[in-house]
């Protein structure tokens, strides 16, 4: 197999008994690239750490809705600082992951919002496209990202199953990434939203430790699992699970800037 996992959390707690381990296995398994994810200062700090130690592992740098500070000032601060990891930084892709979520951060929609656009616009200044997180806030997501156009587009990561999402996101020439839940049983509109998306903006990830597909749900992740995520796309779109391998593999180089 040939795996690009392109969003996981290696720096997670849940690793710290065998993260080495793991890695180390990683490529015997088929997972040939991966990209761990910053979502915090510390964690896009540890994200490139892990990056600047292994030669097939890349990072993302960003703070996601759920860990943006209380005030601008300090958002200020750390976005500063962001980008100075990036200016230190060889192997970072994208900025990422940012955008809103409503469901678990209801308080501060003003802030997220703020700090998305601010992001977009450090993509840009960044020459990189971004990862959106996006929760319980489909419409103020795609109301930013059509006023803020991102210069090199980016990823739905673990994207909702949400029609209007999808289609409005595909139109802005955003990729969709697939995870786990695609593969859940209760995940019915799961196909619908597959078939949506065309072969050349399809992207797979396992956001390890997190979501952990069928038939492995409940249990820690790892990114070994997104070979099941490739698989539920090619039962899908009735191609073979080397055919959706590939192309996910090369989608994932082209909207990294890796080829």
């Amino acid at each position: 197999m040939k795996l690009f996992d392109t969003h996981c959390h290696l720096d997670d707690e849940r690793f710290n008994e065998d993260r080495e381990e793991l890695i180390g296995n990683l490529r015997k398994d088929g997972v040939e690239r991966l990209v761990t994810a910053g979502y915090s200062l510390e964690g896009s700090k540890r994200a490139v750490e892990l990056s600047e130690k292994y030669d097939f592992i890349y990072a993302t740098i960003g703070i996601s809705p759920n860990d943006i500070p209380e005030t601008i000032e300090e958002l200020d601060e750390e976005l500063k600082q962001i980008e100075e990891i990036f200016i230190n930084a060889k192997k970072v892709v994208a900025v990422g992951e940012i955008g809103l979520d409503y469901h678990w951060n209801t308080e501060n929609k003003d802030i997220q919002k703020q700090a998305f656009i601010k992001q977009i616009e450090l993509a840009n200044k960044l020459n990189l496209p971004i990862q959106i997180h996006t929760r319980d806030a489909v419409m103020d997501t795609l109301e930013i990202l059509k006023n803020y156009p991102v210069d090199k587009k980016g990823i739905f990561h673990c994207c909702p199953f949400n029609r209007e999402l999808v289609k409005e996101g595909l139109k802005l020439g955003f990729y969709i990434s697939f995870a786990g839940p695609t593969t859940f049983k209760n995940a019915k509109n799961a196909p619908e939203i597959i078939q949506l998306v065309p072969e050349d903006k399809m992207l797979v990830e396992t956001d390890s430790p997190y979501l952990a597909p069928e038939p492995f749900r409940g249990k820690r992740n790892d990114p070994r699992n997104v070979q099941f995520i490739i698989k539920k796309i090619a039962e899908v779109k009735e191609k073979s699970f080397e055919d959706i391998e590939k192309i996910v593999y090369e989608n994932a180089n082209r909207i990294f800037n890796l080829i």
